[in-house]
């Protein structure tokens, strides 16, 4: 890695998912000092699709865009001394590691790679029947060891998100996860990575205030790092690039997809309810007070399997008689999805979204949508039988009869589960750019994960202030963002003042929450209070049924479920509006 001035180490992020912007690498090369560039090209759906892939050809399995992004950028990245860190490799590191080296080979490029296994534990067996993937959640210490060893790029499968800045803050700082003098630093290392992991979620992208606050996120730039030896650290970005990196760009990535005060990691816990945020110039937020515990002794497990199979039709309901009409063609493919030779599907879900305003200037906005989703463990029950029978009604059912989409064929569905097993169990090696291979033990010390207790709430606002109120969208006083966690979501809300944060800590209980969303209303909701983000972190358990890749629901991944939130109209005292 190349040194920066002052001990200063400057990590950027380049990919937040399998998919992200393609130049993101060159642009983080070019625009400004880097001593490390990550990449996170993994999520829970992304493990699916590239067990698929090795499925078609074992080679496979990794993420092929990084390949492609380093055709034009690994010469300039070893030539300023900036390490590439990436958890590409998915299911197949040693062969993304291959693959860049005979690239280096190709364009003569001096490039020292190594790459992180052991995380791959399918064969480890007992995982249930149809498990396609069973990976480990490794932390950074692999990394660190590739570094250390002079690797200019690191690939690695499936870590923790944040293991990509923690292992590279180790390597340059002699961090130990064992000595619990450096717990806080690497806490602090583990809050950045996170903050970092999701590209420009940080610089204004996804952000619930981007259009009160004037913020021009067009094509936000991709955010960096500056870490300190003690865990502090700076968020901002190259210079010249949109977005905006402040305060509440921050706290909102912060609650993405987390819970409670304790983010558990491979190489430390993480106290969320530590962290302190403040502004430290334009496009600047230092993150600082972060506190650190020893880990858990389990690693998680994410297991990916084929759920089956599953279709869709999405009937366009037009103008009047809405639930009539929907009455109708739900009647008439109910009977001959009976009627099919193999038999009604297993799992038939109608869901109306009355989408529909009266005396509408535009045919769109007269119009409702009724959702048929099918799901069976065969195809064909889920194929032709059901584009089939909504085909054939096109001239005899409702009037304004019409599909968005002409019905496919039966396509394949994923299930996500957690499991957990003991770190020790784990074989963590790294693979240095020499060929040796170096076991990772886990940390020695280990802390069982256990709830932090509700911390004091603020006072709450006056009665007099509470008196007087108004109907608003609760989006007037309150940001979110929300996103998946296998098949629970995350709702994470924050005020942007201490008044509004008075009201908001006190009036937005769990039931509170149901009330507005009434999804959650038969569903396991847990509330977590972190004063210091002004924040409310709520988890609702079950409400993305096996998880994204099983699209469940509208919105699989829960991205816009606090935009749903912020939407719903509650009494807001008027002195906060």
């Amino acid at each position: 890695m190349s040194a920066s001035a002052g001990g200063v180490l400057r990590v950027g992020n380049a990919s937040g998912f399998y998919g992200d912007r393609f130049d993101a690498v060159r642009e983080m090369l070019t625009g400004g000092e880097l001593d490390v560039l990550t990449g996170d090209y993994l999520a829970e759906l992304t493990m699916l699709i590239l067990g698929r892939d090795r499925m078609r050809d074992p080679g496979l399995g990794y993420a092929k865009t990084f390949l492609r992004q380093l055709e034009d950028t690994l010469g300039p990245a070893v030539e300023r001394g900036t390490a590439l860190v990436a958890n590409a490799g998915g299911l197949n590191p040693a062969g993304l590691a291959g693959a860049v080296r005979d690239l280096a080979g190709r364009l003569g490029v001096p490039a020292r790679v190594a790459y992180v296994e052991g995380d791959d534990v399918l064969a480890r067996g007992g995982w249930g029947e149809g498990v396609l993937t069973a990976n480990a959640y490794l932390g950074g210490a692999g990394v660190t060891a590739c570094l250390n060893a002079g690797a200019d790029v690191v690939v690695t499968g499936r870590v923790t998100d944040a293991a990509l800045v923690t292992g590279a803050a180790a390597a340059r700082f002699g961090w130990d996860a064992d000595d619990p003098r450096d717990r806080d630093a690497l806490a602090g290392a583990v809050v950045a990575g996170h903050v970092l992991e999701c590209g420009t979620q940080a610089t204004g992208g996804n952000y619930a205030f981007f259009a009160s606050e004037g913020l021009d996120v067009r094509r936000p730039g991709f955010p960096l790092a500056e870490l300190h030896r003690d865990g502090s650290s700076v968020i901002t970005k190259h210079p010249g690039t949109g977005g905006a990196v402040t305060v509440g760009t921050v706290t909102a990535q912060l609650l993405y997809e987390t819970a409670g005060a304790r983010y558990a990691g491979p190489d430390v816990t993480a106290r969320l309810d530590t962290v302190r945020l403040r502004a430290d110039g334009p496009d600047r937020v230092r993150i600082e007070g972060v506190r650190g515990e020893a880990p858990p002794p389990a690693l998680k497990v994410g297991l990916t399997r084929l759920g089956g199979f599953r279709n869709e039709v999405v009937f366009v309901l037009t103008g009047l008689d809405v639930e009539a009409k929907a009455a109708l063609v739900r009647e008439q493919m109910e009977d001959r999805l009976a009627a099919a030779p193999g038999g009604r599907p297993g799992e038939v879900r109608w869901t109306l979204a009355r989408t529909d305003t009266a005396d509408a200037p535009v045919q769109e906005e007269a119009s409702a949508l009724l959702r048929l989703v099918v799901r069976d463990a065969d195809p064909e029950r889920v194929g032709r039988a059901v584009g089939g029978a909504a085909v054939e009604l096109a001239l005899g059912s409702y009037p304004g009869f019409h599909v968005t989409a002409p019905p496919g064929k039966g396509a394949p569905y994923g299930v996500f589960e957690a499991a957990y097993l003991d770190a020790d169990r784990v074989p963590h090696t790294a693979v240095l750019p020499d060929g040796r291979r170096v076991p990772v033990p886990p940390p020695r010390r280990t802390r069982p994960l256990e709830a932090v207790g509700e911390p004091p709430l603020p006072e709450p606002l006056p009665e007099a202030v509470l008196r007087t109120t108004r109907r608003a969208p609760l989006g007037a006083v309150a940001g979110a963002r929300s996103g998946d966690k296998g098949g629970s979501a995350n709702i994470g809300l924050w005020a942007r003042d201490e008044r509004s944060w008075r009201w908001l800590a006190h009036t937005l209980t769990v039931g509170g929450l149901r009330e507005l969303l009434p999804e959650a209303g038969p569903l396991p909701v847990t509330r977590h209070v972190l004063p210091g983000l002004r924040a409310l972190n709520f988890v609702i358990d079950g409400i993305l049924g096996e998880g994204a890749a099983s699209q469940a629901r509208f919105d699989p991944q829960a991205k816009a479920l606090g935009e749903w939130l912020r939407s719903r109209h509650t009494d807001i005292p008027e002195e906060l509006l």
